[in-house]
């Protein structure tokens, strides 16, 4: 897909991080979970939390395998870290029209369930919204902090690349299948083809953990801002149960503590988390990771009220080398 960007729509790029959209992405990996084997361990966990739930209507949104999502199913978020209630109230919102013309372009026959929601949209929507936040309780409320750090990270990433680099950049590093050539942004979909100007209402930008490895779009449809969804990194490490896996060498130099703290680091945590994960104090963790600080393993910055601990290259390259 080529879209056209003009100085305005540069200018207006933004980050933003979307936890209805992961709902949603969600349902793709519980459908197709041998396709996506580094969530695996979340699948194992949710499937059996899910069983007294009906969720059949996030799985008619969400076929499998899901090449089109309906556009209303997930609003582009108005702030830069909207929670699940705001999200919803958007998505409860969305015009009749909206929703008939989303469903009208979706492949196959329609499941009941969407017949409904086709021919009452309110309704509909109101069920759908409470279908997704009792789904979003069990599967993803109990993993959404770490998630949420998770991408916190990688908008600090791309705000990092975009100050230094500038948006061309940012966008040229942000994901192998994309790619900005002069004015023309290049987004490789496995079925989406065709051009589209965006018209000064600039681009969206949000990371997610559940997207799988390919980028998903929306930049036609008329509302809201174009989205570009991409993969986080590192998302598997937010599976992990043991602490200190391959740690053991690493351990008898720094101690289990420190090792176990330093491989939690592969993803940026904050005192309090790291704390619960690792079934230690604040004040025990805060201990270690000032003396990690000290010794140039760990730094730390700040997003928002939260200040992040991240292990530093030299800590990257040690946690790589010790068996």
């Amino acid at each position: 897909m080529l879209v056209g960007l003009g100085a305005r729509d540069l200018a207006t790029t933004r980050f933003a991080v979307s936890p209805l959209w992961e709902v949603v992405a969600s349902v793709r990996i519980l459908r197709g979970a041998r396709r996506f084997p580094e969530h695996l361990p979340w699948v194992e966990r949710v499937r059996p939390r899910l069983a007294g739930l009906d969720w059949r209507i996030l799985a008619d949104l969400v076929p499998d395998p899901a090449v089109v999502i309906p556009t209303f199913v997930c609003p582009p978020p108005a702030t830069s870290q909207p929670t699940l209630d705001v999200e919803l109230a958007t998505l409860v919102a969305t015009p009749a029209e909206a929703v008939r013309a989303s469903l009208d372009g979706q492949p196959g026959p329609r499941p009941p369930r969407l017949t409904e929601l086709y021919d009452d949209p309110p309704a509909g929507l109101a069920r759908l919204a409470a279908v997704v936040r009792a789904y979003a309780d069990v599967a993803i409320g109990p993993y959404w902090p770490r998630m949420r750090t998770l991408l916190e990270r990688e908008v600090l990433l791309g705000a990092a690349r975009m100050a230094t680099d500038g948006v061309q950049g940012l966008l040229n590093h942000l994901d192998p299948y994309v790619r900005l050539e002069g004015d023309t942004l290049h987004v490789e979909h496995l079925v989406a083809s065709g051009e589209v100007r965006l018209d000064g209402r600039g681009l969206l930008l949000v990371p997610s953990v559940f997207a799988g490895p390919r980028v998903w779009s929306n930049f036609g449809s008329p509302g809201g801002q174009p989205v570009l969804r991409y993969p986080a990194r590192a998302v598997a490490t937010l599976w992990e149960r043991d602490p200190t896996p391959r740690g053991r060498g690493l351990a008898r130099v720094l101690g289990r503590t420190r090792a176990a703290l330093l491989h939690e680091l592969a993803v940026p945590t904050s005192t309090s988390e790291l704390a619960d994960r690792c079934g230690l104090s604040p004040a025990t963790v805060s201990a270690h990771l000032g003396a990690l600080r000290d010794a140039g393993l760990v730094g730390a910055h700040r997003a928002g009220r939260f200040v992040l601990y991240a292990r530093t290259t030299a800590a990257e390259a040690l946690v790589a080398a010790a068996p």
